[in-house]
């Protein structure tokens, strides 16, 4: 472990020290006097968010720092996700949002001052991905920065264009498969398309573009990290550079457009009710209208996957949509993010989620970003005091939040039903011999969900290794529960003397939750890590505890709307901007 880290800190020194080179080896060309066409803003941006950036309030990777009148560039650093959030410059979509005079002058002076302090090639925003994401949104809002500019510094915007270009041009093949290469390569082809003189690199960076897309989108449409955020993340590129080769007049690669209509019903799938993405692998749900607007733009009209999409399973009638995480998580490098969520599901009704998983806790510290990882912060199965996957220790230095998951289940099994799903995966068999066992079914009119959760040693070697586990306990049985997370929105209040939990949406909704009566049920405390707060928000839990006693334990239970909840409820209550503060 020590001498991976040494490693992985060495490589990351060595292409820290190529990304500064050949920086400033390329703020010493002068290219790029103007642009080719007019570029048209694809990139959308936060009112809310632009307003705060106006009255001083920086909210980036879950720090805000109030310095109202402070350039953004003074303002004290609190982590490197901060540091890299603000060069990577998505506030610029904020500032166009907002519009006016006031953010107009803001955003060209925060551009100025990079140009002046770090277009030299020196500070943090010199990395291929960020460089990338620098230059689609100089590039989207051009018109918004260059309006009532004086020649020096028109100049020196275009003078800047160009020299990140060459640099992308060199550079990025450093950046990381997946997403950040994705950033990389579409901002080079926005900059080879727009700028004068930098046509050379389109071509080149274009079939770059098309073989990522052949190694890193599965037949599915899914990714390696299966993160459903990331996965729209590099849809939207797709779309992005796919509409500027079509705009410039140039074919797009075959295996570009391909790559987009494999990820179209994929993200079908894993859009609730709502129009929010699952929760799930270090996702969130994505910005409102995000979704919706990225699957307008790739002109797919292919409906959602009636199998596994990147491994979830959904199911949905009338109102309701349940989303499922039906196979193991990722391997490798590419579980630094992942979390132990396996037979995991959401459900959401309408406009409202209910069952939801609590999320990344990556804004919120490394603490925060464990337990956001374990088994017991999702809507799933849990032994006490065990995760389904488990993570590989910390690391003593430099592999802060780089942990990956070091055991997971070897074998995850599903069967489609109408309206319903069986599943079973073996993530507990190495520690206790047991399997777990989940039979969901909706019913046609939405309004119900009904569960089946078994835990049990099924084979001869599951059966040896449970009577090994019974020992380590004095056979006094394996503890383990089931757990239903609910949306802070949620009100929940044990019902029925304590044998029911109702649960009340803000759309006058009201749910409530049964089991047959074989485990203890309570209602306990939760948290759900929210992008874009400072501090989890707190919410409930359903929990329902049981042991296995001898080999096999089984619950039921169900989820219905009360009797008399309408079909159909016109749900008009709105939620309000998020804030910095705290409600």
């Amino acid at each position: 472990m020590t001498g991976h880290s040494q490693t992985g800190n060495s490589t990351a020194r060595r292409s820290g020290f190529m990304n500064r080179l050949q920086a400033r080896r390329a703020t010493l060309a002068r290219p790029a006097a103007g642009f080719v066409s007019q570029p048209e803003p694809r990139t959308i941006g936060t009112f809310a968010k632009g307003r705060q950036l106006i009255g001083g309030n920086y909210l980036f990777a879950g720090y805000l720092v109030e310095a109202p009148g402070t350039v953004i560039w003074d303002v004290p650093m609190p982590s490197d996700g901060f540091e890299d959030d603000i060069h990577g410059f998505r506030w610029l979509d904020d500032l166009a949002a907002v519009g006016d005079g006031a953010a107009r002058k803001l955003a060209q002076r925060w551009t100025s001052e990079w140009i002046a302090r770090f277009g030299r090639g020196t500070g943090a925003g010199w990395t291929p991905d960020l460089t990338g994401r620098r230059l689609i949104r100089w590039i989207n809002h051009a018109i918004f920065l260059l309006s009532a500019q004086d020649k020096g510094q028109s100049d020196a915007y275009f003078r800047s264009l160009g020299q990140q270009t060459i640099f992308l041009s060199r550079r990025w093949k450093a950046a990381a498969p997946g997403l950040p290469r994705f950033e990389a390569l579409t901002g080079l082809i926005y900059a080879g398309l727009a700028l004068s003189g930098m046509d050379c690199y389109v071509a080149p960076a274009a079939r770059a573009l098309a073989r990522e897309c052949r190694t890193q989108i599965d037949a599915q449409g899914g990714i390696p990290t299966r993160n459903p955020e990331e996965l729209l993340e590099v849809f939207t590129l797709l779309t992005w550079a796919a509409s500027a080769l079509s705009a410039a007049g140039q074919v797009t690669p075959r295996d570009h457009v391909a790559a987009i209509e494999r990820i179209a019903p994929t993200l079908r799938a894993l859009r609730h009710a709502d129009g929010g993405l699952a929760r799930f692998h270090g996702g969130g749900r994505g910005a409102e209208g995000r979704l919706d607007h990225a699957l307008a733009a790739s002109g797919v009209r292919t409906s959602a996957v009636g199998g596994l999409a990147m491994g979830y399973a959904r199911l949905s009638a009338g109102r309701t949509s349940v989303i499922v995480d039906a196979s193991a998580p990722p391997k490798g490098p590419e579980s630094c993010n992942a979390h132990a969520s396996t037979l995991a599901f959401e459900l959401t009704s309408g406009r409202r989620p209910l069952i939801v998983s609590c999320g990344s806790g990556v804004t919120f510290g490394e603490d925060w970003r464990r337990a956001g990882r374990a088994t017991q912060s999702h809507s799933t199965l849990e032994i006490t005091g065990y995760s389904s996957s488990r993570l590989a220790p910390k690391r003593k230095s430099g592999g802060q939040g780089r942990e990956p998951l070091q055991e997971i289940p070897r074998e995850v099994s599903t069967q489609r039903m109408p309206h319903g799903l069986t599943a079973w995966h073996d993530g507990y068999a190495a520690t206790h011999g047991l399997v777990h066992a989940r039979e969901l079914l909706l019913s046609p009119d939405g309004r119900s969900l009904n569960g089946e959760d078994t835990l049990g040693a099924f084979t001869d070697a599951q059966r040896t290794a449970f009577d090994a586990a019974m020992d380590r306990v004095k056979l006094q049985g394996i503890g383990y529960s089931l757990r239903f997370h609910l949306h802070p929105d949620v009100d929940a209040e044990l019902d029925l003397g304590g044998t029911a939990v109702s649960m009340a949406l803000k759309s006058g909704e009201i749910w409530v939750f049964r089991h047959d009566g074989h485990a203890d049920l309570r209602l306990e405390r939760s948290f759900y890590l929210e992008t874009g707060r400072l501090k989890p928000r707190a919410s409930q839990q359903i929990v329902l505890s049981a042991r296995v006693l001898q080999q096999a334990s089984q619950i039921n239970w169900t989820l219905a709307k009360a009797q008399d909840t309408p079909l159909g409820i016109r749900d008009l209550v709105t939620d309000d901007d998020p804030l910095p503060e705290e409600n």
